[in-house]
């Protein structure tokens, strides 16, 4: 004798038997989803867009350019300072792409001159950057008088300039990388501790 099924047991045989089996997603489908979901949330809104600015550059530009300084240290404010601009610019672009409304809201004036200017800001930055930059590849190293002989010295740290280099990624990064690499074999290794063991490389010079 067949047993007759309640209700919601037939409607759930009837939509099972219809549909077959759920189709269970993929971990890489779930990590997708969730990923996508985290990226929205962490997507800055107009409150956190209107703190962002490009404008406090000054001081840290000042200390780049500053030639009585050595040159090392002038080169790790440039690296600094153009990662920040460039960090700040990709995240204005990163939210208005995801949420183009950002554009057209009220007030949102404020924050499209902003990304404006972070990307005007970035691009002086990186011109300049990288002019210094080519300087010191053109001219890695110095003359010195050592003991009455005449020594090559490096002008920098030779490893923060491959740091320049990489952060800049220009056409011809493998050919400047090159050169810095010829450069520093030129290097008596007496000299090359010296240099190591100094206050960051020489002074700059114009």
């Amino acid at each position: 004798m067949l047993r007759r099924l309640s209700a919601p047991t037939a409607a759930a045989f009837l939509f099972l038997s219809a549909t077959g089996c759920v189709k269970e997603i993929s971990s890489d489908e779930r990590l997708d989803r969730s990923t996508q979901n985290l990226a929205m949330k962490d997507t800055p809104g107009v409150s956190e867009l209107q703190k962002l600015t490009c404008e406090d550059t000054t001081d840290a530009l000042g200390k780049a350019r500053n030639v009585n300084r050595p040159e090392t240290d002038r080169l790790v404010d440039y690296i600094e300072l153009y990662t920040s601009l460039r960090k700040r610019t990709a995240t204005f672009e990163e939210a208005m792409n995801r949420n183009p409304d950002l554009s057209y809201r009220e007030g949102s004036q404020q924050i499209v001159n902003a990304k404006d200017s972070c990307i005007q800001q970035t691009a002086d930055v990186k011109l300049e950057f990288e002019t210094y930059m080519r300087e010191l590849v053109a001219v890695p190293t110095v003359q010195e008088i050592k003991g009455g002989n005449t020594v090559t010295i490096a002008r920098l740290d030779f490893n923060t300039l491959r740091q320049a280099i990489e952060t800049l990624e220009p056409d011809d990064k493998d050919s400047l990388l090159d050169r810095v690499a010829t450069a520093e074999k030129k290097i008596p290794a007496s000299a090359a501790a010296d240099e190591g063991s100094g206050a960051g490389g020489r002074k700059g010079r114009k």
